[in-house]
């Protein structure tokens, strides 16, 4: 990495497959736009459950090696050369739903030491210098551990990385300017799930998921931004797609291994939790994640790796 791009965007999910699900078409705006986008993925998914029964050998360590490889295509597909595992491929593992034994198991997410796994992130961010972080809200938008988590290092992180006595061995102190957390306003839920009702026998999912099953529902007054990705549509089909061992597509909907139907969001929504709003009237969502940060200069290119051990 030699020169970065003026627009520097970091994503922090909890396992392969997140991304593309939340943030696809936000991504591949992004990176087409050419802003630096980094993804970094605190775990390898092993405790995944797989739906292709050609794969269903693959458990534990080998589904985590092999989910990387789906990560690659998607990232590929999405045009993101940035991706990165927390602390390196394996360092944290998948920690199962919550309430299970796994969850005890100290070599899982769900166990890391806070301020540990934090300094891993801190690395990138004083790496990188991304002036927006999109994570998870403290619920992790539905209650998984390693989503928790993953938004509990990812908060810590943004202000670790800020002080100049933490760790100086990572890098110059960074400051992120605007920290958004992942959300779906409920009326905007409601109508797809509305739309999904009317088409679902022709779909090859015995039922529909719920809208309390979509995770990070909110309340629409929560909404603070929107970025509209429908010109990015085959690309996260695509992206989600390349994730097979978890998701089976159907534009405009997929299912997860419950084989319970939803929709794919084109227009993806987020809460700004940190930072001030810019480039939208009193009222209106802002359109741009980067709006109104100071001092930022034009785009350019930047070469990059496949994968980047954090």
């Amino acid at each position: 990495m030699t020169e970065l791009p003026g627009r520097r965007l970091l994503l922090v999910h909890a396992h392969p497959d997140d991304e593309s699900i939340n943030n696809g078409a936000t991504m591949a705006r992004y990176a087409a736009e050419g802003a630096h986008v980094t993804l970094v993925t605190c775990t390898l998914g092993e405790r995944g459950e797989v739906i292709p029964p050609e794969l269903a050998h693959l458990t534990g360590e080998a589904l985590g090696s092999h989910r990387r490889t789906e990560l690659a295509a998607a990232m590929a597909v999405l045009g993101v050369h940035d991706f990165r595992s927390l602390g390196g491929p394996g360092r944290h593992q998948d920690s199962g739903m919550m309430g299970l034994a796994d969850n005890d198991d100290p070599r899982c997410f769900w166990q890391a030491d806070l301020d540990e796994a934090a300094a891993e992130l801190v690395g990138v961010i004083r790496e990188v210098r991304p002036q927006v972080l999109v994570t998870y809200d403290p619920d992790g938008g539905y209650g998984h551990p390693d989503h928790i988590q993953a938004h509990r290092v990812a908060m810590r992180a943004a202000d670790l990385a800020a002080e100049r006595d933490f760790r100086p061995d990572l890098g110059t102190p960074w400051t992120i300017t605007k920290i958004y957390w992942n959300r779906v306003p409920r009326s905007v839920a409601e109508e797809a799930f509305a739309r999904l009702k009317d088409v679902l026998d022709e779909l090859p999912f015995p039922a529909s998921a719920a809208v309390d099953d979509v995770p990070g529902v909110v309340d629409d007054n929560l909404i603070t931004t929107e970025i509209d990705g429908t010109a990015h549509a085959a690309a996260k089909a695509a992206a989600m797609r390349a994730h097979a061992t978890q998701i089976e597509v159907v534009e405009p909907w997929f299912a997860l291994s419950n084989q319970l139907a939803q929709p794919i969001f084109l227009v993806e929504y987020y809460e700004l939790v940190r930072g001030e709003r810019g480039g939208a009237r009193t009222g209106e969502p802002e359109t741009d994640l980067f709006a109104g940060i100071p001092g930022i200069p034009g785009t350019s290119g930047i070469s990059g790796t496949s994968e980047v051990n954090a």
